[in-house]
């Protein structure tokens, strides 16, 4: 990966010791104000110029990717940006478009990288995905 901030590097000890809690650290762009999550560059202006922030670890579930073999959901966190995760604790079926979500880890324990996140208010019947 692309070192955008000289920081990130002495601050790996802390992101790794972060990644067996909840804490979830995400990137804003220091031209534009864009945040984003894991990219070398910026969507929106390009720049390579990053600060990393800690995120409260809420979102909404967006979508399901798919036909996975894992419960894989994009969120929309709070902050702005969206993050591909695993959602625990519940069944694919309850899982609905607009249900809230907290980070639980921030690494899954299965080592594909992705987030681990957990309901924490279900959408209603009108707004889930089937």
């Amino acid at each position: 990966m692309l070192h955008t901030d000289t920081r990130e590097t002495t601050e790996r000890g802390e992101h790794e010791a972060a990644a067996a809690t909840s804490e979830l650290f995400f990137q804003r762009c220091l031209w534009c104000g864009t945040p984003a999550y894991r990219r070398s560059f910026c969507r929106a202006c390009g720049s390579t110029a990053f600060r990393r922030e800690r995120s409260a670890g809420a979102g909404a579930v967006v979508r399901r990717t798919g036909h996975t073999p894992h419960h894989t959901w994009f969120v929309a966190m709070d902050e702005g940006f969206n993050l591909l995760c695993q959602v625990t604790g519940t069944e694919p079926v309850v899982v609905g478009i607009g249900a809230r979500v907290r980070v639980v880890r921030t690494a899954a324990p299965v080592g594909q990288g992705l987030p681990v996140v957990e309901l924490t208010h279900p959408a209603t019947s009108s707004e889930r995905w089937w």
